[in-house]
């Protein structure tokens, strides 16, 4: 199965994923996994960008497919409406059905003012977005991208904890991790 955290920048996806891969005795991708090599070598969005991304991106997917079916995947992204985010959706689906993996989607939000908390956080770094003028101008004009998945939960995390989403995302999988 692979259990696909989506969300926006500072929600808590990684801190939730890694909890999750650990309880599930699975592995973890996590989208700066693949973009924090970009992020190193290119200015954001550029060419060069696009294709440092899309390189280590499917380096990373090849090694997905390698793991034996029934090894938990656990994977973070914003993917929203904009190209660049559709292009990334379309590539998690095609994923999982390479892979033939029910794809559990989560998507995890939480009030903007405590999202904005988050972000500004200490300990956030790399190619992480940490502006909360940037956060809200993301907000304001993306949307996060639910469809195609064979199962969809929306999680308010506002007043959970890592350790309560993980639980309560964990409880739904039992719920919905067969077919």
């Amino acid at each position: 199965m692979m259990i696909h955290l989506n969300g926006y920048p500072g929600v808590g996806k990684l801190t939730v994923g890694r909890l999750m891969a650990q309880r599930l005795g699975g592995r973890l991708l996590d989208n700066h996994t693949i973009y924090d090599v970009a992020f190193a070598l290119a200015d954001f969005r550029s060419a060069a960008w696009d294709s440092l991304a899309r390189g280590v991106r499917d380096v990373a997917f090849a090694g997905v497919e390698a793991l034996p079916p029934q090894v938990p995947v656990v994977t973070t992204n914003a993917c929203s409406d904009s190209d660049w985010g559709r292009e990334m959706w379309q590539a998690m689906l095609s994923l999982a059905a390479r892979r033939g993996s029910r794809f559990l989607v989560i998507s995890m939000n939480c009030a903007p003012e405590e999202n904005a908390r988050r972000l500004s956080s200490e300990g956030r770094s790399g190619g992480k977005m940490t502006d909360p003028l940037a956060l809200e101008a993301y907000r304001r004009n993306w949307s996060l991208l639910e469809d195609g998945g064979d199962a969809l939960l929306r999680l308010d995390c506002t007043d959970l904890s890592a350790e309560e989403s993980a639980t309560a995302i964990l409880e739904w999988v039992a719920m919905n991790s067969r077919p």
